[in-house]
């Protein structure tokens, strides 16, 4: 039985152990591989484990002895499914392993927005509370989160998490996943998406990326929020239009955004976001603390384990 990853650097730059991996059979692990070169790195591979190196249905069909496909990744839109599906190739995720950190890092971009701490520590490194004729001074508004209203979509596990943070520190939060208003058992209440733009002083995402949300943040959609209004976006690049936010900051029709995913990663140098007012862009990290890698690289190797054993799980295709 011969195993390859991919793409093994991003998960595991050095801080953690494939060891439980190379337990089960050979292993060859890459740090980063081209698309082009995936049929002749992956040749004669059983198990072949990618994080976001693209398996396409051609590149699929190049690879007959290929039974398993493990995503090091909840997302697996990377994956043809449809095509490994038809092939006999069964295809695994790991759904759970980042909510805790996900979580952290969407008020670690909203409280940037809210108090920009880099900014203020900045300017103190600068000299210019040692100058200030005051005790003190600030540079940019201000602003308390309790008393607002954190609108959520998407209610998944991740959702949950910052629903829970949210009122930890006193805000009201809403939900909405695309489903009726009628019938919810939610505690939170659900409302429709228009709803939840016009009400909410923080708009965060937390859905899956799928064809009826893909470009779902859009302009008719941002002139529904409030000027004061903040967007966080921890969840995937294309749920929004990149240039109609760019447009909605720079016409100053929202506060501000912070995103930690864009449509294209890395973004391309003509990206509007990377120019727009009061966008704090951060380079897909929210998934990424160590605890959270060491979850993510446990799972996929159980994944593994329990694929060689007959009993897959985890299984998307």
């Amino acid at each position: 039985m011969n195993i390859v990853v991919l793409d093994g650097y991003i998960l595991n730059p050095g801080d953690l152990s494939w060891k439980g991996l190379e337990d089960l059979a050979s292993v060859k692990i890459y740090e980063r591989t081209e698309e082009a070169l995936v049929p002749q790195r992956a040749a004669g591979a059983q198990v072949i484990l990618t994080n976001k190196t693209p398996l396409t249905a051609e590149t699929l069909r190049q690879l007959p002895e290929a039974r398993c496909i493990g995503v090091l990744a909840t997302g697996y839109n990377i994956v043809n499914v449809k095509a490994a599906r038809e092939l006999g190739i069964t295809v695994t995720n790991v759904p759970t392993y980042g909510t805790a950190s996900v979580a952290q890092f969407t008020f670690a971009l909203l409280l940037e927005l809210c108090h920009h701490v880099q900014l203020h520590g900045e300017a103190v490194r600068a000299g210019e509370w040692s100058r200030s004729p005051d005790w003190c001074f600030w540079r940019t508004p201000l602003i308390e989160l309790a008393g607002k209203v954190m609108g959520i979509i998407g209610l998944g596990r991740i959702g949950r998490q910052v629903a829970q943070i949210a009122e930890a520190m006193g805000m009201q939060a809403i939900f909405t996943d695309g489903r009726s208003t009628s019938g919810a058992k939610e505690r939170i209440p659900r409302v429709s998406l228009e709803e939840l733009l016009i009400r909410a002083d923080v708009v965060s995402l937390h859905c899956p990326l799928r064809p009826e949300t893909q470009g779902m943040i859009q302009a008719e959609r941002l002139q529904l929020m409030k000027r004061s209004a903040f967007l966080i976006n921890t969840s995937r690049g294309p749920l929004v239009v990149d240039q109609d936010l760019a447009d909605a900051l720079n016409a100053e029709c929202l506060a501000g955004a912070a995103v930690d995913v864009l449509s294209v990663e890395p973004p391309v140098a003509g990206n509007p976001l990377l120019r727009a007012k009061n966008c704090l862009i951060t380079p897909h990290i929210a998934w990424a603390t160590r605890e959270a890698r060491a979850r993510l690289l446990e799972v996929g190797i159980m994944n593994v384990a329990a694929f060689l054993q007959g009993r897959p799980q985890n299984v998307v295709s």
